[in-house]
């Protein structure tokens, strides 16, 4: 068999189920204007962002992934996955990976479990493992979670982050299939730039801070964001990871029904499909809702467009993220015929 054969026989990871989670505890730009120097106005303006759902005390991440994984698991029905890759940059613990309790609770307890941390570019991450994972006959079918309790993690007297970001977690399942089905995750383009880690980050709690032997800095337990350096790298990054991605399937962008990018910010997304030519009526978006969920922004819009019918079996899916480290990723995939939970 020649390499085209036998990669065209090698099993490609298809996804078969879908389900999404937030808290329903809602904080409006209202119940923030009461506590920070800003307005309803102000924060829509530079952000999109009219509400977003916050984990009440005593909820972790764990939580959210639980239940957005259980409900993935109802809609893809079938067997029981032999893997479970949870994204997060807020687990539980630092010591050990949140994945293996998650799949504990959600009764997969004895499957593969691992965490992968890549910010809010945490799902095209651990997607592409997971695909890795069927691609190798490792597994024949995996659950892919992103959650972030991203509010655990922000300061929330810091008007710059406090508005922008929410909690949530969404989650697909992933079964072996064949390249032409719809599902089929196509190539995931995925890139990073580690000189530049100092734009997003958490300072303090890890063994850097930790083995200089001083105490953290006044509030370097807090993420912290150079907002408009982001901005312009997330624009660029996701834009051109979209194309390469794009011309992997063998689309142009014209060819995309839909467009699901992270839900980082309105005016980025309102930029990269400008940058792409999709149109707006293309490109999901429900940042004015949920604000920015982090590695689970994407999953999370994909199930509640999937729930609500704008997104349906046969559209060309293009997604793209980005995030801390820096890190960015691409992806596409015609959607499957797959009943949202």
């Amino acid at each position: 068999m020649t390499a085209s054969g036998l990669a065209a026989a090698a099993p490609t990871a298809v996804i078969c189920g879908i389900g999404a989670h937030v808290p329903d505890r809602v904080v409006t730009n209202r119940d923030l204007v009461a506590r920070l120097d800003t307005t309803d106005e102000w924060i829509r303006s530079r952000t999109g962002i009219a509400s977003r759902h916050m984990v009440p005390p005593g909820t972790a991440t764990s939580d959210l992934a639980v239940e957005a994984g259980g409900r993935a698991l109802v809609s893809a029905g079938g067997p029981p996955p032999d893997a479970v890759v949870l994204a997060t940059t807020t687990p539980d613990r630092p010591c050990p990976a949140t994945a293996p309790e998650v799949a504990a609770r959600i009764g997969l307890g004895g499957a593969a479990a691992f965490d992968v941390s890549a910010v809010c570019s945490g799902f095209l991450y651990a997607l592409a493992a997971g695909s890795g994972l069927i691609a190798s006959g490792t597994a024949r079918q995996v659950l892919v979670i992103a959650a972030d309790a991203f509010t655990t993690i922000v300061d929330p007297a810091d008007r710059g982050t406090a508005v922008i970001f929410g909690d949530g977690a969404g989650a697909v399942v992933l079964r072996s299939g064949r390249r032409d089905e719809p599902g089929a995750v196509g190539p995931v383009v995925l890139g990073s730039d580690g000189r530049l880690s100092g734009l997003i980050e958490v300072r303090a709690g890890g063994s850097r801070q930790r083995s200089s032997g001083l105490p953290a800095g006044p509030g370097e337990e807090y993420f912290r964001m150079r907002g408009r350096e982001t901005f312009r790298h997330a624009v660029e990054r996701m834009s051109a990871a979209s194309r390469e991605a794009a011309r992997a399937a063998g689309w142009r962008p014209a060819d995309v029904d839909r467009f699901a990018a992270h839900q980082a910010n309105g005016r980025i997304l309102s930029a990269v499909a400008a940058e792409l030519g999709i149109p707006a009526e293309r490109a999901l978006s429900n940042i004015e809702r949920v604000g920015n969920t982090g590695a689970g922004s994407i999953p999370l819009l994909l199930a509640q467009a999937a729930a609500e019918g704008s997104l349906a079996a046969g559209h060309r899916l293009l997604m793209t993220a980005f995030g801390g480290g820096l890190a960015w990723g691409a992806a596409a995939l015609v959607w499957p015929d797959v009943k949202a939970c």
